[in-house]
């Protein structure tokens, strides 16, 4: 059976790829960097829309502050380029935020890489045979 979607959703994952193509075709200022748009949530009013992104080559807190602070200001603009591209009565109004969950989730994988590194430098004790039933 197929996967029910919400309209919200709908809306967002429409949002997501219309908003990555307009990224990159019309923002044009070089503070932004290579933008990828990881998550789009919408209101359940679709009056507000939160953008998750990730910015590629930025590393420092400053350079991904700087980038959102170029899209947050470049929102309008890019609310009205959906609205010509996307069929809706109002097109909700962007918030551009840094997604964390890329740099938690490489945290989290580098953790459990060491922990299976120092688990295979131990040898495991041999089980004794009344443990195996």
């Amino acid at each position: 059976m197929a996967k029910e979607y919400s309209r919200t959703q709908r809306i967002g994952d429409q949002m997501q790829r219309e908003l990555a193509q307009l990224i990159r075709r019309e923002v044009k200022d070089p503070r932004v960097g290579l933008v990828t748009i990881t998550a789009v949530e919408v209101s359940r009013d679709v009056g507000h829309a939160k953008i998750f992104i990730t910015v590629m080559g930025q590393d420092s807190a400053e350079d991904i502050a700087q980038s959102i602070k170029v899209l947050n200001s470049a929102a309008g603009f890019l609310r009205m380029q959906l609205a010509r591209e996307m069929k809706l009565r109002s097109v909700p109004q962007l918030h551009f935020h840094y997604d964390e969950s890329v740099v938690r989730g490489a945290h989290l994988s580098a953790l459990i890489e060491r922990a299976v590194a120092e688990d295979n430098q131990h040898p495991v004790a041999a089980e004794p045979e009344d443990a195996k039933e």
